[in-house]
């Protein structure tokens, strides 16, 4: 986690002004408002007071746009902080990420047990731990592709860092669908994945594996189980 905010914030600090207002892959987001959301996020993971805050504003915000509760906490998150400018927003994330490492690594174990009901198209229940120990930096990464790809800026990938984040990600894709698979990824963040025998053989790059299964883009077959990000 702490690796993956220093990577997002050095992202953030090479933006130029002109890239703030240019679309990402994020239905309604811009760079600044994936950039947003993803400060909301590590505010709510240095309190629980704030987790708790954006939850219960999710609700309301959720139905108001016709989403989820978790569409409505993250619209939540871009919305009250939506005054702030580029240099500001860069100064808050640096002056947040000690904080919120912090919180996620003291989350109360009375809450990493809590369930909480996934919108479509995943379903099912997961876990506040589940939330606060994976997807947390899993979308922080994801969105650090989004913005790397929307303002021309070069990612930042290591087999030690990246790998690991999409390894995480091949298991939770192989745990859904529950197929046999022969999976070859491609990139400084791939390597080989398979289970079962007889399964259908994957090649592609290890980054547009995980924008397919992450909807960012169209998949086939087993590439149209999408995972949490």
């Amino acid at each position: 986690a702490a690796a993956e905010y220093g990577r997002f914030l050095d992202l953030l600090r090479a933006l130029a002004p002109t890239d703030w207002g240019k679309p990402t892959d994020c239905d309604r987001w811009d760079v600044r408002a994936v950039a947003l959301h993803v400060l909301g996020a590590m505010d709510a993971t240095a309190s629980v007071r704030e987790m708790v805050h954006q939850q219960r504003r999710g609700v309301k915000v959720g139905k108001e746009i016709g989403g989820s509760t978790l569409d409505g906490a993250n619209e939540v998150q871009v919305r009250e902080r939506a005054s702030l400018t580029g240099d500001e927003l860069v100064e808050r994330f640096a002056a947040t990420v000690d904080r919120a490492v912090r919180g996620r690594r003291r989350f109360p174990r009375p809450l990493r047990g809590l369930k909480m009901t996934m919108p479509p198209p995943w379903g099912g229940k997961r876990t506040l731990g589940w939330l606060n120990d994976i997807v947390y930096t899993r979308d922080t990464w994801m969105h650090r592709v989004d913005l790397s790809r929307a303002a021309g800026r070069e990612l930042t990938l290591t087999p030690d860092h990246d790998g690991r984040i999409v390894a995480d990600v091949v298991a939770d894709w192989s745990g859904l669908h529950g197929s046999p698979f022969d999976l070859v990824l491609s990139g400084p963040a791939g390597g080989r994945y398979r289970s079962g025998v007889g399964g259908q053989r994957v090649e592609m790059d290890a980054v547009e594996f995980c924008r397919t299964i992450a909807g960012r883009r169209e998949g086939t077959w087993l590439l149209t189980t999408e995972v949490p990000f």
